[in-house]
């Protein structure tokens, strides 16, 4: 992980160094000697080699770069501007040696460190990205992050551990950090430092939420019931107002069959302003499957989602839906699918299930406005023409029926229960068309194909 600072820096920097590094030649100066025609020619190499290696023409951009060198060596940013070509054109060899002749001129320079440091790290040069960024520490702290991560690309535990406690005693904790932590956990296998390492967290910061759920989780990976019930219930004590412990809870509850107590977690999720939708709709599909296996608790399971204002992403509507329809009440299905599917109009699943429904239930208007419409949306669907087809046929809207069937039958692929519908579809539509020849070669290749079958 590069210093990412350091790219703004050095932008902003360009945009001043004509006045400072460049400006070392003083380009306005009337030549008035064999010094000013130098002068004048550095310039005119120094710009042109801005101006290829800004087009990318890299090549042209060193040449010209080495122009200014035979005219000057001692101008450390020249060899800068040269080691970043050669970057680009992946002559890491090149680029090494004339970024170490920049730092030889200028050795306490952030930007050429950082430059050289990032050679090593696309050549893999261990030994040498070490002593360069141990180098680099000095001009900010985030550097240390980079050393943590080369000794972990290097299998170097203990060492990237070191550094990471370090800068967590002494800075706080970190996404970034924890991420490599986990990573370096998940390398050497080292399970019990994790736990320990999660434990002490909670002891410095028992009102830390995220520690204790991730101690659950590792706790869980483990297959450690016992400690991750415990450290649910930890979490429970030292902060009571916390909806996200009961994700854990409510499973516990439920294997050591203390249902009321698991009913209530449940309750306490689906209400939740703080549990993502994702996580409420895992919980109710949960509860729709206990209330499945206990229909005692059914209405139990309808009176708390009748109060649970649905998610964005219209997830608890859908695993509802399910639920109804299990139960053979299609109706409430559709209610629920529909506010699922204004949740998520480019659903396309729950958008079939909508218009299924509609057609089973004979609301032949609204499942034809709705194929219609979802038709500018998925226009190669072969269920929405079949649908229209078949809604518009039992509207007596057969000229319709006959076009959308027509269209739609040329996206069927492999599916030859469908194309007999359509087959089937397309023959009443032209019998009541008055085209009895189309009507009955339809039904003729409708009857080939469930012969076929």
């Amino acid at each position: 992980m590069r210093f990412k600072i350091s790219i703004i820096v050095f932008i902003l920097g360009m945009i001043f160094i004509p006045q400072t590094n460049y400006a070392q030649v003083d380009f306005n100066k009337t030549p008035d000697d064999d010094l000013g025609d130098i002068e004048d020619k550095y310039q005119e190499y120094f710009f042109e080699a801005l101006k290829q290696k800004g087009i990318e023409n890299y090549d042209r951009s060193i040449t010209a770069f080495l122009k200014c060198v035979e005219l000057d060596d001692s101008k450390s940013v020249v060899y800068f501007e040269l080691g970043k070509n050669y970057i680009q054109l992946k002559n890491f060899g090149a680029a090494e040696d004339v970024l170490k002749k920049a730092i030889s001129i200028d050795p306490d320079n952030e930007w050429y460190l950082n430059e050289l440091y990032g050679v090593y790290e696309q050549t893999n040069d261990f030994d040498n990205a070490l002593k360069t960024v141990k180098l680099l520490v000095k001009f900010h702290p985030d550097y240390q992050e980079n050393l943590a991560n080369l000794y972990f690309k290097n299998n170097k535990f203990r060492q990237a551990l070191k550094i990471l406690d370090d800068m967590d005693e002494q800075y706080g904790y970190a996404k970034s950090r924890d991420f490599l932590r986990n990573q370096i956990y998940d390398a050497n296998g080292d399970d019990k430092d994790r736990i320990e390492n999660l434990e002490e967290r909670i002891v410095k910061n028992p009102k830390d939420e995220q520690n204790y759920l991730k101690l659950i989780y590792r706790y869980s990976e483990q297959n450690d019931r016992k400690n991750a019930f415990a450290t649910a219930q930890r979490l429970l004590k030292n902060i009571p107002s916390s909806h996200l412990v009961h994700l854990a809870l409510y499973k516990f509850y439920l294997e050591d069959n203390e249902t009321e107590k698991a009913i209530q977690s449940m309750e306490i999720v689906l209400k939740s302003g703080t549990v993502n939708p994702e996580a409420k709709a895992k919980v109710l599909n949960d509860f729709v499957k206990f209330a499945q296996d206990n229909p005692q608790y059914e209405e139990r399971l309808l009176e708390i989602t009748a109060d649970v204002s649905d998610d964005e992403t219209g997830k608890s509507s859908a695993e509802m839906a399910q639920y109804y329809l299990q139960k053979g009440d299609k109706q409430k299905a559709l209610s629920h699918y529909k506010i699922a599917l204004q949740r998520d109009a480019d659903d396309f699943d729950t958008l079939k299930k909508v218009l299924l429904l509609q057609i089973d239930l004979d609301m032949f208007t609204d499942a034809s406005e709705l194929s219609s419409q979802a038709l500018e949306t998925f226009p190669s669907q072969p269920i929405l023409y079949l649908v229209n087809g078949v809604a518009n046929n039992n509207l007596q809207q057969y000229k319709k029926a006959a076009e959308s069937l027509e269209i739609g039958i040329d996206y069927v692929i492999d599916n030859v229960i469908m194309e007999i519908d359509f087959y089937k579809q397309l023959s009443t539509a032209y019998k009541y068309l008055n085209n009895i020849e189309k009507s009955q070669a339809f039904a003729k290749k409708a009857e080939a194909l469930l012969n076929g079958q």
